[in-house]
C-alpha cells in the first residue's frame, strides 16, 4: 500500500467511522475504486481502528470519568447517581449482543458479503431504517428515558451492523430513536457503545496480527491512523452538533445515491 492510498483510507475511516453511512462498507468501495494492494491490510486495520477508538475515547473522556467513577462506587457500595448507572449498565448489556455475533459470524460475513454489491444492499437497508425512524420521530416526538432494556434493544440493532454497508452508528442511532430517545441522545449512546465493541474488534485484529507475524510499514500505519483520529474527532464534534437541529434524512439521500452509483458501476459500466 502507498502512503498516499493510506492517506486516502484514513480520511475514509475518520469520516465515516461515525456519521450513520458505514465505514467498513466505504472502506470496500474505495479499497476496490484504487485496486489496494492487501498487503498490510491486517495491520492496517488495526491502526486506523486505534485511531478512531482513540478521537471517541478522547472526545467522551469526561463521560468516561463519571462512569467509572460510577462502576467503582457501586463496587464500593457507596451512593451513586441512578441516572450514570442506568447509562453504564445499558452500555455493558448494548455491547453484548455485537460481541457475541462478531465472535461467532465476523469471519463468515467477511468471505461471504465482503463485496461491493453487498455494500449496496446494506446502505439501502440502513437509508430504510432512518426513513422509518424519522417517520416515528415525527408522529410521536416525545423522548423516553435511557432503560436498561432499550440499552439491550439497541445493542440488538448493533449486531446488524455486522452486515457490510449496513452502519453500526446508523442501527443504533435509528435504533434509539425507534425506542423512544431523541436524535441527541441515541447518537451520545452510540458513540459511547463504540468504545467497547471498537475496542473489542481492534484487540481481536491485533492477536490475529501478532499471529500472523507479518511486516509492518510503519509510515503507512502512522499516516492512516493519525489521519482517521483526527478527522474522527471533528466528524464526532460535528455530528453531534448537526443532529441537534436538524433529522437524519441527508443520510437517507446520501446512502441512496451511493448505493446507485455502486449498482451502476458494477452492473452498467
Amino acid at each position: 500500500m502507498e502512503i498516499w492510498q493510506a492517506l486516502v483510507l484514513g480520511i475514509v475511516q475518520g469520516i465515516t467511522e461515525f456519521l450513520p453511512v458505514s465505514s467498513s462498507g466505504h472502506l470496500v468501495l474505495v479499497r476496490d475504486v484504487l485496486a489496494v494492494n492487501q498487503t498490510n491490510m491486517l495491520a492496517f486495520d488495526v491502526f486506523i481502528h486505534l485511531g478512531t477508538l482513540a478521537a471517541v475515547v478522547l472526545y467522551f473522556w469526561r463521560d468516561l470519568l463519571v462512569l467509572a467513577q460510577t462502576l467503582f462506587r457501586k463496587l464500593g457500595r457507596l451512593p451513586v447517581n441512578e441516572k450514570d448507572f442506568t447509562l453504564l449498565s445499558a452500555l455493558a448489556i448494548g455491547t453484548v449482543p455485537a460481541a457475541i455475533g462478531g465472535f461467532f459470524f465476523e469471519s463468515f460475513i467477511e468471505e461471504v458479503l465482503m463485496s461491493p454489491v453487498s455494500v449496496a444492499v446494506g446502505l439501502c437497508i440502513i437509508a430504510s431504517l432512518f426513513m422509518y425512524a424519522e417517520w416515528r420521530q415525527f408522529v410521536s416526538p416525545q423522548p423516553r428515558p435511557l432503560t436498561l432494556r432499550t440499552g439491550l434493544l439497541i445493542g440488538l440493532f448493533q449486531l446488524c451492523a455486522l452486515i457490510p454497508g449496513v452502519s453500526r452508528s446508523g442501527t443504533t442511532i435509528a435504533g434509539g430513536m425507534l425506542l423512544g430517545l431523541s436524535r441527541y441522545d441515541a447518537s451520545r449512546f452510540s458513540f459511547l457503545l463504540a468504545i467497547p465493541i471498537t475496542a473489542g474488534a481492534g484487540a481481536k485484529m491485533a492477536i490475529e496480527l501478532i499471529s500472523s507475524k507479518g511486516e509492518v510499514s510503519w509510515a503507512v500505519m502512522v499516516v492512516g491512523a493519525v489521519t482517521a483520529f483526527v478527522l474522527a474527532l471533528i466528524v464526532i464534534h460535528f455530528f453531534l452538533s448537526f443532529i441537534r437541529r436538524y433529522t437524519l434524512w441527508p443520510f437517507v439521500w446520501y446512502s441512496l445515491a451511493i448505493a446507485l452509483l455502486v449498482l451502476y458501476r458494477q452492473f452498467l459500466v
